[in-house]
């Protein structure tokens, strides 16, 4: 309520920040509860990387919570439904929110732009699949991670948590952070190869920010291809294979105007100067 007795609309769930060039910052915006998953900040993740995703003006995501937590994972207090027509059947009615939460996964990797995690609290459940969804995590030392499904009667493997982990930390310590869904911590997380770095809590969205800006310092159409390609790897079966992707990607990119640019920047020992995509 304001001073005047009426009420204030709820701030949404899903805050993005535009204010730095080429950079979006998406903030999951439910800090009392963690920032867990209801049915508006789903719907406003999903739509804020659709939107993204179209944007050739915007080059790298850096994804955070507001507050204490990352993302807590589904909100078992305010379940979500997914859009559309509603099944009365249960089963049915359940799938279709098991599909809708998981779509978010393969969504974030399909993007063009690189997501940057800045995990500053806990990643829990469908928070763990955000994070291990990212192409890049970097994390305070407040940051907690777990498969929380498996202590809620459910299966350890959800939401792309059993495709993504062995393949981040190996399929040794993923089985077992799957079977216990115990917390992890965040020097933990680090020396298993899950984060980038770890930095103090002051420090976090400055260092997602400067990776960020790493990132954008190379060409557009290199770095979407390389997320890409980078992506397609962990699901080809062969060397050969790999190398036959990684041979036609870069004749691809050979004939941009990004590789013309960064070739007579090299000479000319000046930065390119690249387009938006």
């Amino acid at each position: 309520m304001n001073d005047h007795g009426e009420a204030t609309a709820a701030p949404p769930a899903v805050l993005v920040d535009r204010s730095r060039e080429a950079i979006a910052v998406v903030t999951m915006n439910r800090p009392d509860r963690l920032n867990a998953m209801n049915g508006e900040l789903l719907a406003g993740l999903h739509a804020t990387f659709d939107e993204i995703a179209d944007d050739p003006g915007c080059r790298v995501v850096v994804l955070t919570g507001a507050g204490r937590g990352f993302c807590s994972g589904l909100d078992l207090a305010e379940q979500p439904r997914a859009p559309g027509p509603q099944h009365g059947d249960r089963t049915r009615a359940g799938f279709a929110v098991q599909q809708y939460i998981a779509s978010l996964v393969p969504k974030m990797i399909r993007m063009p732009q690189p997501v940057i995690a800045a995990v500053n609290g806990a990643a829990s459940g469908g928070g763990f699949a955000l994070a291990l969804a990212s192409d890049v995590r970097i994390a305070s030392p407040t940051a907690r991670f777990n498969a929380a499904f498996v202590r809620l009667g459910l299966s350890g493997c959800d939401i792309g948590v059993s495709w993504l982990l062995p393949r981040l930390v190996g399929a040794s310590r993923a089985h077992e952070l799957m079977l216990t869904g115990r917390l992890v911590g965040a020097d933990e997380a680090d020396r298993m190869g899950l984060l980038t770095r770890v930095v103090e809590p002051e420090d976090l969205m400055d260092a997602a920010l400067a990776e960020a800006e790493l990132i954008r310092a190379n060409s557009p159409f290199g770095v979407q291809m390389t997320k890409e390609v980078m992506w397609s790897q962990l699901e080809v079966g062969s060397l050969s294979a790999g190398i036959d992707l990684e041979n036609r990607t870069q004749i691809l990119a050979a004939t941009t105007d990004d590789m013309a640019e960064a070739v007579a920047a090299f000479l000319e020992k000046r930065p390119p100067s690249f387009g938006s995509g």
